[in-house]
């Protein structure tokens, strides 16, 4: 049997990239996709999927409320949140409200499949990283920041450019890359510091003290 799989995130790109890390397999089969969570509760009644990949930082909806949502009207539906929050505040309080796995958005192909499937068959999956982070957790007692994020060389230049208040295009020509380069590390660097604009880019840069 084919799992019917959505895929909820407020990044096309993200969606797109999902999709191809899916096609080779052909037992997974997505079924939806949104970059909205309104459209998504207005879709579900038609195409009821088996595991919902969801986002937590919506535009409409926040994610948490969602999953909540979700659970509470369609119950058979498995739900894997998939996002760059690696604060165990938010890991927890996803578990709390349904979801049966967490990754982060940094995963890689087999780690995906993985937990589409396990998920699927009624378990839980969540990534290395963050059962390592629990277990540390409760171990020391201390509360992990989420602040080590890893940017690699690249990423700090650009993160650097952008505080300055350059523009894609004149990034790309300080550096001598592509635009499409530029707009890419852009998006990733949004994914991984959980922002959804240049203003809080740069506001949680320099409050993670990677500025």
């Amino acid at each position: 049997m084919k799992i019917k799989l959505a895929i909820t995130d407020d990044h096309l790109l993200v969606i797109n990239g999902l999709k191809a890390m899916l096609a080779p397999y052909p037992h997974i089969e997505v079924v939806y996709e949104s970059n909205a969570a309104t459209a998504l509760m207005e879709a579900l009644p038609a195409s009821l999927p088996d595991v919902l990949l969801l986002d937590i930082q919506m535009p409409d909806i926040d994610g948490l409320e969602l999953c909540k949502q979700v659970r509470k009207n369609y119950p058979e539906i498995k739900i894997i949140a998939l996002t760059n929050f690696m604060e165990s505040h938010y890991i927890k309080q996803m578990l709390r409200n349904g979801a049966s796995g967490y990754l982060l958005k940094n995963t890689d192909q087999d780690t995906l499949v993985a937990a589409i499937e396990q998920v699927y068959a009624g378990e839980q999956f969540l990534d290395a990283s963050i059962k390592q982070q629990l277990l540390h957790e409760m171990i020391t007692g201390q509360k992990s920041t989420g602040y080590d994020i890893p940017l690699t060389r690249r990423e700090k230049e650009i993160l650097k450019l952008i505080a300055e208040e350059h523009s894609n295009q004149q990034i790309a020509d300080m550096l001598f890359i592509s635009l499409r380069t530029v707009e890419t590390h852009r998006l990733n660097l949004t994914q991984k510091l959980a922002v959804k604009n240049t203003a809080g880019l740069v506001k949680e840069a320099i409050k993670r003290g990677l500025i």
